[in-house]
């Protein structure tokens, strides 16, 4: 039996409120089966114990020195950082994000069809690809229920799709990858259009080591 996996993140919310997020963003990480990670896995979290961080990396709080990251110096971030980048790079997996900015879709309405729009165009675009598979289970914890059923609806025309909400974060670390995707997209997307960044961002990055994280993950793009 082929089984694709795919893990969803996703950033943003659907409000329009003062304080609410400029772009909306989701990002999924395709896993056939069949394609073996765990060595990879391993070396990952072999890394991870190294460092002295082994549960989930959550990349927002990670870049903002928050919860779990708060007593950690930029040093260890950024190795907690370079440990799940290089783990995403080198595993054979495909990824693809989407990116909505809020400034074109004014309305929840407007941004409920725009996600489903761009969703639907990934799927009809790479329609063979998904009809090989005789099961396709998506990891999605619900964080945001309208997208969860969003993506039900979209994926339920496959024979055998099953959406999984309860799952251990920690040890799915492609849904790791999945939220580390939507940070670096977005990230993107604001640099591309001009658009304002965080001093979390600022502080973290350089442009140019920026540019090449994702020129390595632009290999992967699905």
């Amino acid at each position: 039996m082929k089984r694709l996996n795919i893990f969803v993140d996703e950033t943003g919310e659907f409000g329009f409120g003062k304080k609410s997020s400029l772009l909306y963003g989701i990002s999924f990480t395709f896993h056939e089966q069949d394609d073996d990670i765990i060595p990879e896995l391993n070396k990952l979290n072999d890394k991870l114990n190294k460092i002295g961080y082994t549960d989930m990396i959550h990349m927002a709080d990670l870049i903002m020195k928050r919860g779990d990251y708060s007593d950690f110096n930029i040093e260890q971030r950024k190795s907690i950082f370079y440990a799940i980048y290089q783990f995403s790079r080198r595993i054979p997996v495909k990824y693809h994000t989407i990116i909505i900015d809020k400034k074109y879709a004014s309305t929840k309405q407007i941004l409920r069809h725009k996600l489903s729009s761009e969703i639907n165009n990934m799927i009809r675009d790479h329609e063979q690809y998904f009809n090989k598979f005789d099961k396709i289970v998506m990891y999605y914890d619900n964080g945001q229920e309208t997208l969860g059923i969003m993506l039900e609806t979209i994926f339920e025309r496959f024979a055998g799709f099953e959406h999984k909400i309860n799952f251990n974060h920690k040890e799915k670390r492609l849904f790791q990858v999945s939220d580390m995707l939507t940070y670096l997209d977005k990230y993107d997307y604001k640099y591309k259009n001009h658009m304002s960044f965080t001093k979390g961002d600022k502080f973290f990055f350089s442009t140019e080591e920026m540019r090449k994280i994702l020129k390595e993950l632009n290999k992967k793009r699905f």
